[in-house]
């Protein structure tokens, strides 16, 4: 468990640097040291929940995540997890190798993130939205002043959060990347507001995908608690190392990892057919 809980830290430090999330590097490290993937994609959902929580209730108080608009999203992220975890539990692990190799590949699309400082807000609202009062404001640091903003396409939106929580609950990952994408292209949320509001959804997505796998028996209290510690603590570092580093070494130590990775598991969805 002391050396579960050491390899958690680093593997939260490095989720936090590279901005893949702990869960993401965990998977493949635990797969590595002969830890069954089912049972490796379930207790990762708990790390997912630590760390999510944790980085949530600050964004909370400082009033950028948008309660509203969350619990809104978590009706398709939440039904997408179960589903998710569901599938997992049933079909052959060979397969969940191959899976995990192909999300870690669609990371590499974050090089065209990298560029993008703005992304334009709605300044209308389809019905649905407006009914459902899908908007608010929240006071920007940096440029000092309230930013007001609205949502539109939600049921668009909706659509695009199932595929996240399916995701998510079936590879045992935040998918925070994808969810933000969805917030900011197509309900035309500002950055701020669909980074903290992802980080508040992540949580619930993996409490419900977590249920799927604790009635499924593939739960490992043993691997639960040192994980769970070790990568919100880890988490927390990187979090204060990584204003020090500049953009270049973030981006080559994240295409590293990720190809790192993406042999690995490739590797032993091979080995295991």
């Amino acid at each position: 468990m002391i050396f579960l809980g050491t390899i958690s830290i680093l593997v939260g430090f490095l989720g936090a640097l590279t901005g893949l999330g702990g869960a993401s590097i965990l998977i493949p490290v635990l797969t590595l040291f002969g830890v069954p993937i089912k049972v490796a994609i379930a207790s990762s959902m708990v790390s997912i929940i630590a760390t999510s929580g944790g980085a949530a209730s600050a964004y909370i108080r400082d009033r950028i995540t948008n309660i509203k608009i969350a619990m809104f999203l978590e009706i398709f992220t939440i039904t997408g997890a179960i589903i998710g975890a569901t599938i997992t539990t049933l079909i052959a692990p060979v397969f969940l190798y191959f899976f995990f190799a192909v999300f870690l590949l669609t990371s590499f699309s974050r090089i065209s993130q990298f560029a993008q400082d703005y992304v334009p807000t709605a300044h209308a609202q389809d019905k649905i939205s407006a009914a459902l009062e899908l908007r608010g404001n929240y006071f920007d640091k940096a440029q000092k002043q309230v930013v007001e903003y609205k949502a539109t396409n939600s049921l668009l939106g909706g659509l695009g959060m199932v595929v996240a929580g399916l995701a998510a609950g079936m590879l045992g990952i935040g998918a925070g990347a994808f969810k933000v994408t969805v917030q900011e292209h197509i309900l035309k949320l500002p950055p701020k507001v669909s980074s903290t509001t992802s980080n508040f959804i992540i949580g619930m997505t993996a409490l419900a995908a977590t249920s799927v796998y604790l009635f499924s028996g593939f739960l490992n209290l043993t691997l639960m608690a040192p994980i769970a510690i070790g990568t919100t603590v880890g988490a927390l570092l990187g979090a204060r190392v990584l204003n020090r580093l500049n953009d270049k070494t973030v981006r080559v130590l994240f295409f590293i990892i990720v190809a790192m990775l993406i042999v690995q598991m490739l590797y032993k969805g091979i080995t295991a057919i």
